[in-house]
Parts: C-alpha cells; structure tokens; sequence
C-alpha cells in the first residue's frame, strides 16, 4: 500500500545558519525530495549603490569593504580600477604589486572560509575549519600590520594604496607563503579521501557547463563546470600579465569539483605571491597624486576584476562632481546563486544546504 503525500513548503532562513547570512529558502518538498527552491533575497536592504551617490568617490570606498566582507581588499580593488579607467590614472610600479600580494592574500583567506564552511555544512564537523581558521588568523595578522583593521580595511586608494607597508610585513608574507604549501597538503591529507567529503559531494549539485555559461556564472562555479576563464589572465588588469600561473577547471560540475578548484586556486594564489614577492621594487610612490575632492571628467567606466567569488565589477556614470551621477555594482555571487535552482532539484534536504554551501555566498554582496 503506497502512502499519498503532497507537497509542502519549508522555510529555512532567514535566521538559519546554513543560510550563509540573511537570506530566506522557500522550499517545495515531497518528503525530504527538493521539488523546487525560490531563494529570496532583499533582506539588508543597505542601499550603497544609492548611498553612494551622495558621497564623494574616496568617501565610497569604505562602502565597498562591507559588499563581500569575506574579501574585502579586493572590492575595494575592483572599485578603484573603475575610477583610476574613468579619470585616466597611471598607478605606481610598487602599488601595483602591494595590490597584487593583497589581493592574492585575500583569495587564499576567502577560499579557506569557503571550504572550511563547506566541510562543516555537510557534516565533518568543526576539525576542518578551525584547521583552515589557524591561517587566516595569520593573514588577518597582516592585513592589521597595514590596516590597523582585521575585516573592513579600507586600505586601497584611487591611484594606489593608503600607505606604504611597515617594514615587518614583507618577512610575515614570505614566512606564510614558506608555510602554505605544507598546510594546503595537511588539509588534503585530512579531506581528500574523507569518506563523508565524497560521498556528500561527488555528483551531488552538478551545474552542466551549458547551464553555468548561459547564467552568467563565475569563479569557482564556472571553473568547476570545466569553463576555463579567468579574467586575470584573459583580460588582464593591474600587472596580472607579469605572472605565470594555472587555471584549475573541474571536469563534473558537481560539489567536490567546487571544493577542488578552490583547492587549488589558493595553491596557484601562492605562485603569485611568490613572483610578486620576487619582482617587487624596494622602493616607490605607493600613490598617484589624487585630490581629496576628486572631480572626474563626464563619462562612465566599467572596471572588473577576478574577485574570490568570481567576476566582481562597479559601473560608475561621472557628471563632473566630487560624487558618482550613478554607480552599480556587479556582484558573482547574486549571478551565481541564480544557479541553485537548477542545481538542487531532485535532492533531498541536507543535500541542499551544502549545495547552497558550495556556491559560497556572502548576502552582502547580494542586497541593494
């Protein structure tokens, strides 16, 4: 005798934890089975595009920290591109590569969170992400070397940097990029044949790469799925041109791939900074002369950059005042959560949250 259900709808947000932030899952089951998902965003309602415009364009820069809060440096990088394209600045040779070595930094301290999370949504619990939390202490130990700030830094400047780095920094990134190859091979010991790791995550969530292409999506989704772009070697911006490193693609599109290719991207991140390291001036400006009351000429500029998360950019329109006419930010992960539909159907409950996981989403970068 079969049992005759319907479905029902469960809410998970916006206050769960697995919900990676303020957001809201409107679920459709039949028993456990995921039958349909509409995410609901909107919950923040922070409003910094529009803030924005009543401030001036260094002002904004601080509005930029709190979009993707895991990643800071690097929009406040994609932010400053979009300015320094609009107004025409030429930014000095030693802040090229200061930019560089943080943004690098912070792709290592992201996609530590990212799989730490991850591992811990689908049930390896706590070991692995205070295992990878151990490291990004030690780069937030260098962003507070420069920053005097351990989250929000507010460190990168129209034409450059904020300040030139103290003397003790240089050796901490030379003794963490010494180091880091030997801990990404601990966690590898610790994961890549952890029995719960594969069976969780090999063919669960798979985003066919037609599917990730026709949406949009980037970084690590689109890479997992076998697309191999990254815009730091296929448009290159800031001084990417000078280095030689890897694009890791996946080959299933599934959860492990997504695992995997952060794995490897923060492997590749440490190639970088080692070339950086290596070709860095001792000495230089750190900062284009910019005036405080910035007055770019009329126009509009696109600037974009290989943010942790994936394509990262801000559009901003200029009438010639000392505040943005209009400004709009692109951000990955709103395009790349427009893939969980797709990807979640047919999947039970616990699938779904790390589904959801391996997207790796933070909802500042989402809101309005």
């Amino acid at each position: 005798m079969s049992i005759q259900t319907e479905p029902f709808i469960l809410n998970i947000g916006p206050q769960h934890p697995s919900t990676h932030g303020v957001f809201r899952l409107r679920v459709t089951l039949d028993g456990e089975v995921v039958v349909n998902v509409e995410p609901v965003i909107g919950y923040l309602h922070r409003g910094i595009e529009k803030l924005a415009e009543g401030r001036t364009y260094t002002q904004n820069i601080p509005f930029t920290d709190r979009l993707d809060y895991l990643s800071s440096m690097t929009n406040n990088l994609a932010y400053c591109l979009a300015m320094e394209k609009l107004a025409d600045i030429k930014v000095p040779e030693r802040a090229e590569y200061i930019r560089v070595i943080f943004s690098e930094i912070m792709r290592i301290s992201s996609h530590l969170m990212a799989v730490g999370f991850f591992i811990n949504d689908l049930g390896a619990m706590m070991t692995p992400v205070l295992y990878m939390w151990r490291e990004r202490e030690k780069i937030m130990d260098m962003f507070e070397m420069v920053s005097g700030q351990r989250l929000l830094y507010n460190f990168m400047r129209i034409g450059g940097v904020s300040q030139d780095i103290p003397g003790e920094f240089l050796p901490a990134v030379k003794k963490f990029v010494a180091e880091m190859p030997k801990y990404l091979d601990e966690y590898d010991q610790l994961l890549a044949k952890n029995e719960i790791l594969l069976v969780r995550s090999k063919g669960v969530g798979i985003l066919p790469k037609e599917t990730a292409i026709s949406i949009g999506a980037s970084g690590p989704v689109l890479r997992a799925s076998g697309v191999k772009w990254d815009i730091r070697q296929l448009d290159p911006y800031s001084i990417y041109e000078r280095f030689d490193f890897a694009i890791p693609t996946g080959e299933v599109g599934d959860c492990y791939d997504r695992y995997w290719v952060r794995m490897q991207e923060m492997r590749q991140s440490v190639r970088i900074l080692e070339q950086a390291l290596a070709q860095m001036p001792e000495k230089g400006e750190v900062c284009a002369s910019v005036p405080q009351f910035f007055r770019p000429p009329r126009g509009e500029a696109y600037g974009y950059i290989e943010a942790p998360k994936g394509n990262l950019g801000f559009y901003i329109v200029s009438d010639g005042s000392i505040a943005p006419y209009r400004l709009h930010i692109y951000p990955p992960t709103l395009i790349n959560i427009t893939a969980l539909q797709d990807m979640v159907k047919g999947w039970k409950v616990a699938d779904l949250i790390i589904i959801f996981g391996s997207i790796d989403v933070v909802l500042g970068e989402i809101d309005r």
